[in-house]
């Protein structure tokens, strides 16, 4: 069972990350898919599941933020995507902003893979800093 929800977890990390993809580009070139029904839903129902599948991965193995440093800064990062996404998709004033806020969004969603992949609350700030 633990695998099943791992792999969905994975698939809709996969899903999330590609379609915050597809907005910000579609956001970039003014699209009005950007305010598309399906767009401005879709993300929730695949962010519910992700959260769910989470919580219940973090439940089967006993492994929760502020007792293990990596599912901490798994959580820390997944706060600072949320908003830098937000400002890149709805509430950057400019489009430099938003797309700044976009880049930013992109390196932490990155690093947050790295984080789950390594099991280093560094993620792959690790091999920058040579530890």
């Amino acid at each position: 069972m633990y695998l099943a929800v791992k792999h969905l977890h994975m698939f809709c990390a996969a899903l999330s990350g590609c379609g915050f993809l597809l907005q910000s580009v579609w956001m970039m070139r003014r699209s009005p898919l950007v305010d598309h029904r399906l767009t401005r839903t879709l993300p929730h129902v695949i962010d519910t599941v992700f959260l769910g599948s989470a919580i219940t991965l973090a439940t089967m193995s006993a492994q929760y933020p502020f007792v293990s440093p990596w599912v901490t800064a798994k959580v820390c990062g997944l706060v600072v995507y949320i908003v830098l996404g937000a400002v890149a998709l709805r509430f950057g004033r400019t489009m430099a902003i938003r797309v700044a806020a976009f880049i930013a969004a992109v390196a932490t969603f990155l690093w947050i893979v790295s984080v789950a992949l390594t099991k280093n609350p560094a993620g792959y700030l690790a091999l920058l800093s040579g530890s």
